[in-house]
């Protein structure tokens, strides 16, 4: 007699092919960046990050240029502000890395940028799979005030 393995089958159950799924899941790629009704028209996911970015940083630059900031020296400085954007769209300043010098001229600064992203657009979250979800990222700002 003699037989062959041709027919031998393995037996997997669900919860075994979705952590084999989940092995080779990138947790850190997003399929579509958070975006603003104004980046739409781009297709690329580069150029609809890019164009997030660039809007949220001129909403940003756009309201400290209104308030009335007086400062006794110039200030060039480079702010890295760190922000969660929940699945649902709100957009939340966590964390704010700035130069003492720019906190000692501008000591209402991480105030002016929190009340600067109540006058955004409405931003519509990232998507992994088709669903909605939280992500962070981190945004460098640019501060001239001479």
């Amino acid at each position: 007699m003699t037989s062959c393995d041709y027919f031998n089958v393995k037996k997997t159950s669900p919860s075994a092919i979705l952590n084999e799924e989940l092995k080779t899941f990138n947790w850190d790629d997003i399929d579509q960046y958070p975006s603003f009704s104004a980046c739409d028209t781009y297709t690329k996911k580069e150029d609809k990050k890019t164009c997030f970015q660039e809007t949220l940083s001129s909403g940003i630059t756009n309201y400290l240029e209104r308030q009335f900031i007086v400062v006794t020296q110039d200030i060039n400085d480079t702010l890295l502000l760190e922000f969660t954007l929940s699945k649902q769209g709100h957009l939340v300043l966590e964390k704010t890395v700035i130069d003492s010098l720019t906190l000692k001229q501008i000591p209402q600064i991480e105030t002016l940028i929190f009340n600067s992203l109540d006058s955004l657009p409405k931003i519509y979250p990232a998507i992994k799979r088709g669903q909605q979800v939280t992500t962070t990222f981190k945004l460098p700002l640019i501060i001239n005030v001479d």
